[in-house]
């Protein structure tokens, strides 16, 4: 990976003359109260190795008349310079060979120069980068597309099972009515086939009737008659038999049914509709329970997705197409967070890249800071900071657009 070896910077924007040697692995603060310059040194930095399109609107320092000059050594042997009147680049390799902005684009993050890209990024296009560099984006995207449509047809479903079984609930219920309706033709005709039967009963019963007469007819002619009383008595004996065991049917019930025929349908009915509403509420909750099965099974995809990718950083996740760290989304996490998240993120951008440019270094504590720095040295990372401070953390402390703590070099005006 590539770093910065050294850098002096001299009448760029509020910078004066500022020359430091960072340290190769961990933070290297530059303090100092605001306004006095300590933005304008990574915005140097940022214009030397990043070209034009980091260059300053104002690049040359009011009220100097020396022309800004900017030299950094890189660990590669690579030495970059701007100098003289028009901040011409000069780029001079290994082998002591002039080349240019193209050299540097092969191992400079842009993002690296300009943490500030990244950092203001919607969410969206925080996890877009992410995704990109673990290359398991339309993937990932495709699983929550599939995920949403499910998740909607879901949530109709759910409502539609929920409506059902209110209606269901809110219906009439009536006891002791058939499960069918009834036809009153066919209580007609049941009605028609008691009455018939009950017509021979009769027929029977005044049958019987006669033959008793009749035998009382001919035991007064017993003497007269005694072959014809032999018949009579054989027949009344039948007679008798067939008729012992008649009953009659009622027809109360079947009178009552077909006079409240259509009171009976209407509860049948009821009965029929509530039973349809409970049975189409528990479809509806079987298929919400299928497609929730669906949408775990999609989630979990996701998760192995994520989960067996190269991520920068762990912790890291991509959650309705948004980043999150260890399950926060951008704007809940600290600072601090920020930081050590888009740091990841930045070095997996580019790996041949082994620096990055933070400003306003402030919004952490010594503790989170001293934190910071170790996770930088256990990464093998280098950052240039900026922080309003005068502390003993900071490496140098520019004043006035000079640095206070320089101890190599003295400067002069036009040079180091």
């Amino acid at each position: 990976m590539v770093k910065i070896n050294s850098f002096e910077v001299e009448n760029v924007k509020r910078v004066k003359a500022v020359a430091l040697e960072p340290t190769k692995n961990g933070h290297t603060i530059i303090g100092g109260n605001n306004g006095q310059g300590k933005t304008s040194v990574l915005d140097a930095i940022a214009w030397t190795l990043g070209g034009d399109r980091f260059a300053p609107s104002e690049p040359h320092r009011e009220g100097s008349t020396i022309p800004p000059h900017l030299k950094i050594e890189l660990t590669n042997g690579i030495v970059v310079e701007r100098s003289g009147k028009n901040s011409s680049l000069k780029v001079i390799d290994t082998n002591g060979n002039k080349s240019g902005q193209a050299l540097l684009n092969e191992f400079i993050s842009q993002f690296a120069l300009n943490l500030p890209k990244f950092m203001n990024a919607n969410g969206k296009e925080k996890a877009d980068t992410l995704l990109q560099i673990i290359g398991v984006g339309d993937q990932l995207y495709q699983l929550e597309s599939e995920e949403e449509k499910l998740y909607n047809q879901r949530r109709a479903i759910g409502q539609i099972a929920d409506q059902k079984a209110k209606y269901a609930k809110e219906m009439q219920e009536f006891k002791d009515v058939p499960n069918e309706l009834i036809s009153a033709a066919e209580l007609i005709k049941q009605q028609q086939e008691i009455l018939a039967q009950n017509g021979e009963n009769q027929r029977k019963r005044e049958n019987l009737r006669l033959l008793e007469q009749k035998a009382i007819d001919i035991q007064q002619q017993i003497d007269e008659l005694l072959k014809v009383q032999k018949k009579v008595s054989d027949d009344l004996e039948i007679a008798r038999l067939s008729a012992r065991d008649l009953q009659d049917k009622s027809t109360e019930e079947l009178e009552r049914n077909i006079t409240n025929i259509d009171e009976i349908n209407r509860k049948i009915r009821a009965n029929l509709d509530k039973e349809k509403a409970e049975e189409d509420a528990k479809n509806y909750s079987m298929q919400y329970e299928t497609l929730t099965t669906q949408i775990e099974n999609i989630r979990k995809q996701k998760y192995d997705l994520l989960n067996n990718a190269e991520l920068p950083l762990p912790g890291l996740s991509v959650q309705d197409k948004e980043l999150t760290y260890n399950g926060y989304k951008w704007d809940n996490m600290s600072g601090s967070e920020q930081m050590k998240v888009a740091t990841a993120i930045i070095r997996k951008l580019n790996p041949n890249c082994g620096f990055v440019l933070l400003d306003k270094l402030e919004q952490m504590d010594i503790e989170t800071l001293t934190e910071f720095n170790s996770w930088l040295k256990k990464e093998g990372l280098q950052a240039i900071a900026t922080r309003v401070s005068k502390g003993d953390e900071c490496s140098i402390i520019i004043e006035g657009g000079y640095a206070m703590k320089q101890t190599e070099r003295q400067w002069k005006a036009g040079e180091f």
